[in-house]
């Protein structure tokens, strides 16, 4: 057959053209120079507890993007399961990470997933081997099937069905409320993925909070048992408790009026025990001891007065024994005012008294146990001192003397502290001008008959009250209106 020259250039043309198809889909598509020679692909060797139904051709991701294939699936001699999986040299990989084998369906479809642990690792390269501890095969799927089977038949039919039943009428018509739980659980998710910096920084640093449960388990563990005995007694009041809630309303609206009808005294009283509350807080223990010891106080009065109630004698009193110890103790002269400034006893009237008067020895000293230099600091428990502000300071209580300095001078000390003395503008008792004389009272005599008298300005006065038959007015009389009223 006689071919012109035309023809030949057109097969010529497409020869070329089909060799270059040719080599596109055999490098591009069927990537035959990494089948032949492995050109653009390294292997990596991941050893596997079990295959997992890890089959040969299947995917290799990282980070949820294909890389490669399984090469090949073979066993070893230790028992175990050796995955050839070549790799495109495109993507770098880092060699600390984990191999786990997956399922991409129900079916089926394993598939293996690398998971870095530190993105700054060296890649990985040919040759290299994932040991057995850092991959992870799925579960047999058989044995699971097993599970559930022997699990669903362990469960009694007859329950199964009542659980089934009682689920369909728990939720049964609750399709909106159900909905509305979904939708807020969605947007509650959403939330938490726009603050997920916050709720990681929760996490990381619930530690102390954790730590603190566990160390306070004990107290935790009484308090449930508290709630429980509290539950328990509640169960057992039920009718009260149940009176309590039937009659709560009304109860409540009676506080109501009453609150408004003490209006607006109510407000003042208790803007007042506002400003008492703290003080309150602060001596609550002393109130306390207030309240437990006044009783047995009352109790020893009563014995006191009672003990010869039905008794011969005639005066109806104390029933006392004073067994009189002169000087057993001595009394405490330390830390008051010096001998040459203490007031003569005939002087009636009350200067100011001097600041600091009070008995200056030993807290432990048995003088005057009860004075004020052993009175407790509320706001610092075991410390006691003679002034609040002792008391709320670093200062410490320190006497004057050992408190044995009862003859000559009992502010001699060595201490270096000041020594009450009178003030500065009050001059000492020896200069003290005694109070003028009161003037004499006034007396005049009366006539018993009429009530008359002549008074001081001389003119003559007349007491009804003081005449003869009069009658004698009493407090009870002071009530009563005038007569004619």
């Amino acid at each position: 057959m006689h071919m012109t020259r035309r023809i030949r250039i057109q097969l010529a043309v497409f020869a070329i053209v089909a060799v270059v198809a040719v080599a596109v889909i055999a490098t591009s598509y069927a990537n035959v120079p990494a089948m032949l020679f492995g050109a653009g692909r390294y292997t990596v060797t991941a050893e596997l507890p079990a295959s997992g139904g890890l089959y040969e051709g299947g995917n290799v991701t990282y980070r949820g993007v294909e890389v490669g294939e399984v090469e090949a699936v073979r066993l070893t001699g230790d028992g175990g399961v050796d995955a050839v999986l070549s790799l495109r040299s495109g993507t770098s990989i880092p060699s600390d990470l984990d191999a786990e084998v997956h399922s991409q369906s129900a079916v089926g479809e394993q598939y293996v997933t690398l998971l870095p642990r530190s993105g700054a690792s060296a890649p990985l390269k040919d040759g290299d081997v994932i040991p057995r501890d850092r991959t992870s095969v799925p579960p047999d799927i058989n044995s699971l099937l097993d599970a559930t089977n022997r699990g669903l038949e362990a469960i009694p039919q007859d329950n199964l069905k009542t659980v089934i039943d009682e689920g369909y009428t728990a939720v049964g018509g609750l399709g909106p409320e159900i909905s509305r739980i979904v939708k807020g659980s969605t947007a509650l998710a959403l939330d938490a993925r726009r603050h997920l910096d916050s709720l990681t920084t929760l996490i990381d640093q619930s530690q102390p909070v954790l730590d603190s449960q566990s160390e306070t388990s004990d107290s935790v563990r009484a308090w449930a048992s508290h709630v429980a005995t509290v539950t328990a007694q509640v169960q057992a009041e039920n009718p009260s408790v149940a009176g309590i809630l039937e009659h709560g309303d009304a109860t409540a609206d009676e506080a109501r009026q009453l609150v408004e009808r003490l209006q607006p005294s109510l407000p003042v009283l208790l803007a007042n025990l506002v400003s008492i509350a703290p003080v309150a807080l602060d001596y609550h223990a002393s109130l306390e001891q207030l309240l437990v010891l006044l009783p047995q106080g009352i109790a020893a009065v009563q014995g006191i007065t009672v003990a010869n109630k039905d008794t011969k004698q005639d005066y109806k009193g104390l029933y006392l024994d004073f067994n009189l110890n002169v000087n057993l103790n001595h009394p405490c002269t330390t830390g008051f005012l010096p001998a040459q400034q203490i007031r003569p006893p005939t002087f009636e009237d009350t200067p100011d008294r001097p600041a600091g008067l009070y008995c200056r020895i030993p807290q432990d000293s048995p003088i005057a146990i009860r004075g004020a230099r052993n009175l407790p600091c509320m706001t610092v428990p075991g410390k006691r001192a003679p002034t609040v502000k002792m008391c709320e300071s670093d200062e410490e209580y320190v006497p004057l003397n050992d408190g044995n300095n009862w003859k000559g001078d009992p502010n001699a000390t060595l201490s270096g502290q000041d020594i009450p003395q009178l003030p500065p503008d009050q001059p000492p008792p020896d200069q003290v001008v005694p109070p003028a004389a009161v003037p004499p009272i006034a007396t005049a005599t009366y006539d018993p008959a009429t009530g008359s008298y002549i008074g001081p300005d001389g003119r003559i006065h007349t007491r009804s009250d003081l005449a003869q038959g009069a009658k004698v007015q009493t407090w009870q009389d002071m009530l009563m209106p005038p007569e004619g009223n």
